[in-house]
């Protein structure tokens, strides 16, 4: 496995447990926490630094984060409000290149995923045994997820990209 560009290893579905349940939650929570503090005092050059040949960077990463946890986010609440409804997929590689990714600060980024996991961790830590297998359809994968394969998906995803910066910045010494 590519370490690089995996450094917690590729996200592996877990079964419903109230202790995984917690310690998801807890990601989802503090995610915005642990990506404002790993590009911390970084500059210009290093923010727009690829965390490997050919990957993105730091700040197409940050605003990347912002984009698809909106997409999570609302996903979810198409779950919870509508019965197996086909969710719309987008290209991430395409709106990680989308002009306003460039010209905006990363801070408006990680403003905006403070306020979403907030509105996210609420909404998940209020839901019923029986709201985690709603359920979403993702046609670009002909497959059902629910709610609870949400969370875990996008729970590792957080610690995915927060653990790419501070890998790149280890590996820079910065």
């Amino acid at each position: 496995m590519d370490v690089i560009r995996y450094p917690i290893g590729t996200y592996i579905e877990q079964p419903f447990s109230d202790q995984q349940l917690k310690e998801w939650l807890l990601d989802i929570r503090f995610l915005p926490n642990h990506l404002e503090h790993s590009i911390n005092n970084l500059d210009e050059f290093q923010l727009k630094t690829s965390y490997r040949e050919g990957g993105w960077s730091i700040l197409q990463i940050v605003h990347h984060l912002a984009d698809s946890h909106m997409n999570a986010f609302i996903r979810t609440k198409l779950a919870l409000t509508e019965d197996n409804p086909i969710i719309k997929p987008y290209d991430q590689d395409s709106w990680a290149e989308t002009p306003e990714i460039f010209s905006t600060p990363v801070n408006v980024s990680i403003t905006l995923l403070h306020a979403l996991h907030l509105r996210w961790y609420e909404l998940l830590k209020g839901l019923s045994t029986s709201q985690w297998e709603r359920a979403i359809v993702h046609p670009e994968y002909n497959m059902q997820m629910t709610i609870w394969n949400i969370l875990g998906k996008y729970a590792w995803h957080s610690k995915h990209h927060v653990a790419q910066i501070n890998a790149l910045r280890e590996r820079k010494g910065w």
